[in-house]
C-alpha cells in the first residue's frame, strides 16, 4: 500500500513540475508568434547551386 502512495505523490510531482515548466514558457512569450506559422508555407525554400554543373555529363 505504500509503493502505491509513493508512485502517486511521484507523478503528482512530475505532473506539477510540467505544468509549471508550460506556465513559464506561456508567460515568457515562447508562444507568441502567430504571423510567421501561417506564412512559411507561401515562400519556397532556395535550392543550392551546384558548384560544378559538369559532374553529371558522361565523358565520352
Amino acid at each position: 500500500m505504500g509503493i502505491i502512495i509513493l508512485l502517486i505523490v511521484v507523478s503528482l510531482s512530475i505532473a506539477i513540475l510540467f505544468l509549471v515548466i508550460f506556465l513559464w514558457s506561456v508567460k515568457s512569450g515562447q508562444y507568441d508568434d502567430t504571423y510567421t506559422p501561417s506564412i512559411r508555407m507561401l515562400f519556397e525554400s532556395k535550392k543550392k547551386k551546384d558548384s560544378n554543373p559538369d559532374k553529371n555529363q558522361v565523358t565520352p
